[in-house]
């Protein structure tokens, strides 16, 4: 039985979605749409479709017949009793449906959710998708983060979820820095983007049957360091240097004459070691301010860049 299913669902998502055709008197046609909640709102992105034999295996289970992503399938079958599921993001729905042969049935499926859809900026500039990290939590009694229900959203997506309250944290992610120390490497040997200190937070409510936006500001620049001898000088190499905030926390360190790694704006200390001496200086970050950082190399107090 199963390898029947394997067969019939094979044929059956070759037919989905493809261009019609004159109804077949032993088949019947089902096609299928989405909507958020009772709103008659059409889900157009981000549904997955399942249909399923309503007739159960010995263990239980129901034989998968037909699987899709597409937003409004359709799809030939023979006669006969499915479950058809639809999953939109965290939130879905299901309903029995009977066919009979000849059959031209539409269905639709009320999702009763609402959605998210997540931009991110630097000075209102739009983010690209690739660099920035969402986690969507459901905050708890005094913890904002308390239950992580969604960390792969992307940028953009419209992402399903039932009614409630959400905490939604973006992260940008340093592409473009060079010289972490520790940083993971990827399969060819390059450093891997790692998540910067530049993050991003909102809290947001979702009702049944809306789409909330939500914009996630951020604010952060790229810089590079060097250690010079004097103001404009060469960059030493084989430096080392860790970066901190004003309250002593570290927040990366990095090796090489002119390593880079982006900062949300604010404060920060750099102290940089080279030839078995430590040299300190204080710099800001103002976002959008892509710019090098100078560390003179004097065994004096340090300098404010």
């Amino acid at each position: 039985m199963l390898r029947a299913a394997l067969l019939l669902a094979l044929a059956l998502a070759a037919a989905l979605g493809g261009p019609a055709r004159a109804q077949d008197s032993t088949t019947a046609t089902l096609k299928l749409t989405a909507t958020l909640g009772a709103s008659g709102l059409p889900v157009e992105a981000g549904v997955d479709w399942r249909v399923f034999d309503a007739r159960a295996l010995s263990d239980g289970s129901h034989p998968l017949i037909v699987e899709t992503a597409l937003a409004h399938p359709m799809a030939t079958l023979p006669p006969g009793d499915y479950i058809v599921h639809a999953a939109f993001g965290l939130a879905s729905a299901m309903k029995s449906v009977s066919l009979s042969a000849g059959d031209l049935r539409s269905e639709s499926l009320a999702i009763a959710a609402g959605a998210l859809r997540i931009s991110a900026t630097r000075d209102n500039a739009l983010l690209d998708a690739n660099n920035v990290q969402i986690a969507v939590y459901v905050p708890g009694q005094g913890n904002a983060e308390a239950n992580l229900v969604y960390a792969k959203a992307r940028l953009g997506d419209v992402i399903g979820v039932p009614e409630g309250p959400y905490h939604i944290v973006s992260t940008y992610i340093d592409s473009v820095g060079v010289g972490a120390l520790g940083a993971a490497k990827t399969a060819n040997g390059a450093t891997a983007p790692t998540p910067s200190n530049s993050v991003a937070s909102a809290d947001v409510r979702v009702g049944a049957g809306r789409i909330v936006d939500v914009t996630l500001r951020h604010r952060f620049a790229t810089l590079t360091l060097k250690l010079v001898k004097a103001e404009g000088g060469e960059a030493l190499a084989n430096t080392t240097f860790t970066v901190l905030t004003p309250g002593g926390d570290i927040v990366r360190e990095l090796i090489g004459a002119f390593p880079s790694l982006v900062l949300a704006e604010g404060d920060y200390i750099a102290i940089a070691r080279h030839d078995a001496k430590t040299y300190q200086g204080l710099f800001s970050v103002k976002s959008g301010l892509d710019r090098d950082v100078e560390i003179i190399a004097k065994e004096t107090a340090s300098q404010e860049q």
